[in-house]
């Protein structure tokens, strides 16, 4: 027996109750791409990100000090705004926890805004960040991130749609109050909740 999610027939053995509303299941070998701008090109030996803001210890750390972070892998389902989705995953990076352990964010701090490449930016709520499932993404189904999926380093924030998990990570901002970043200005709802719908204002 299939299950009907959007318009196509779910595969055997896939749960509908995993398909939040209003989303389609994406082809297996299949990971669409969406993005603003074009596809930055990284050095290494130049690459660094930066932890700062509300926190009572800044951070800067260059790939090669990320890397040798502790890691963990998760394995999770994404959804996007645009209506697919993709389940059973498996990511691979550095739990945010280690970060907020370094960091230590001062009682007031309330959000997140991460910067990335080009001036993309997206703000999270630190309750949402502090949180098992989220990481410092650089892997993805055992070999490091594509370019075009964010490599070296992406937020990843599995319980809301997709943007929240912004590509071309480069700093963290720890924030008292909360400021809407690129797509949040430009009409997608904050929550960015698939469950609740959330997609735009």
């Amino acid at each position: 027996m299939s299950f009907l999610t959007g318009k196509k027939r779910l595969p055997e053995g896939v749960d509908p109750a995993r398909i939040p509303p209003g989303q389609t299941l994406t082809a297996p070998d299949k990971w669409p791409l969406l993005h603003f701008g074009p596809v930055p090109i990284p050095d290494l030996a130049t690459w660094d990100l930066k932890v700062f803001g509300a926190v009572e210890n800044e951070l800067r750390l260059d790939y090669g000090e990320l890397r040798a972070l502790p890691s963990k892998e998760v394995v999770a389902d994404i959804h996007c705004v645009t209506g697919w989705s993709r389940l059973g995953d498996t990511w691979t990076g550095v739990p945010l926890r280690e970060i907020l352990d370094r960091v230590t964010p001062l009682p007031a701090a309330q959000y997140v805004m991460a910067h990335c490449e080009y001036g993309y930016t997206t703000s999270v709520p630190l309750t949402v960040l502090d949180d098992e499932d989220v990481l410092l993404c650089y892997g993805w189904n055992g070999h490091d991130l594509t370019a075009d999926h964010g490599y070296p380093l992406r937020l990843f924030v599995p319980k809301k749609y997709l943007w929240k998990s912004a590509k071309w990570l480069r700093g963290l901002e720890f924030m008292e109050r909360n400021r809407l970043g690129f797509w949040e200005q430009r009409g997608y709802h904050d929550e960015a909740d698939p469950w609740r719908e959330t997609r735009y204002w």
